[in-house]
């Protein structure tokens, strides 16, 4: 074949691989609690870390990664939260390749983008630092954090309802969450529904501290917790690891010796580079 072919060949398949990936709107219409927001969704990499991020979500969505074709289909569904301090979504080794890292292990993965806080301007790193800058971060994250835990229960309601149209096994539907991605996936263990209860969960390095942690249900799902130990919010893992087992559900944490915060899926050739392989193993012990 000629050369000179041979990259737009390339980009004829990636684009016509993307563009038969479903995307799912969450809600039918407005996005209850929300309907006022009008503002456009974005993504950009011209920030600070150059590193493509999603902002704006006024109307969440699934994005569905179907098992590969070459491997079993385990019969597993995992909804994946990306982090962002609930300004943005770390689209990138946070979302879309966690995805894909599921799919190669016969995973039916759903990349939810949740909402989010309005960023007025073109960059959200620079207001979600200047909101720390004078530490109002909590303060307006307050009346959005519980839009973005909504979206994470409906996702898993979602996923259970539309199990057979996609081959999941409607008592093996999980959800990860990174950062405050994993806030979100730690409250989906707490006040749940039989419709929208995970059947596991997945905190990765999430901000989930103590007053957050009480009145454990008694059905609570089994969790996998990862962090690493150069990461200050690592602590939340580990009260989060040790109220699980006082409470005498199922809990297994790995606090690497390094690879800082928002590791997600980067290979760094630290500790934490291993989590993806633990995580499987322990998904495969705990039968799904």
């Amino acid at each position: 074949m000629n050369k000179k072919f041979l990259l737009p060949l390339f980009l004829l398949v990636a684009f016509v691989a993307n563009a038969q990936q479903k995307i799912i709107q969450l809600y039918n219409g407005a996005a209850p609690g929300s309907e006022n927001w009008t503002w456009n969704q974005s993504e950009s990499a011209d920030n600070v870390y150059h590193s493509n991020v999603v902002y704006n979500v006024s109307h969440p969505t699934l994005t569905v990664y179907l098992p590969d074709s070459t491997v079993a289909n385990t019969g597993t569904a995992v909804i994946i939260c990306p982090g962002g301090g609930l300004q943005t979504l770390s689209i990138n080794h946070e979302g879309y390749e966690v995805g894909k890292w599921l799919q190669k292990h016969g995973i039916t993965a759903f990349l939810l983008e949740y909402r989010l806080m309005h960023t007025l301007g073109p960059d959200p790193y620079k207001e979600m630092l200047a909101k720390m800058k004078a530490n109002t971060v909590l303060q307006e994250q307050a009346p959005v954090a519980p839009l973005a835990v909504a979206d994470g229960r409906a996702a898993i309601a979602y996923v259970r309802s539309h199990a057979a149209e996609y081959g999941i096994s409607p008592d093996r539907i999980g959800i990860i969450g990174f950062s405050a991605g994993g806030t979100i996936a730690a409250s989906t263990a707490y006040g749940f529904t039989p419709q929208n209860r995970p059947d596991f969960v997945a905190p990765i390095y999430a901000y989930f501290p103590p007053q957050m942690q009480v009145n454990v249900p008694a059905d609570a799902p089994p969790m996998f917790l990862a962090a690493a130990s150069d990461d200050g919010s690592s602590v939340y893992s580990v009260q989060l690891y040790s109220t699980w087992i006082a409470a005498k559900h199922p809990a297994e944490l790995h606090l690497f010796l390094n690879g800082g915060h928002g590791f997600g899926m980067k290979k760094q050739n630290l500790a934490s580079d291993s989590w993806t392989g633990l995580f499987q193993t322990w998904l495969k012990l705990s039968g799904f």
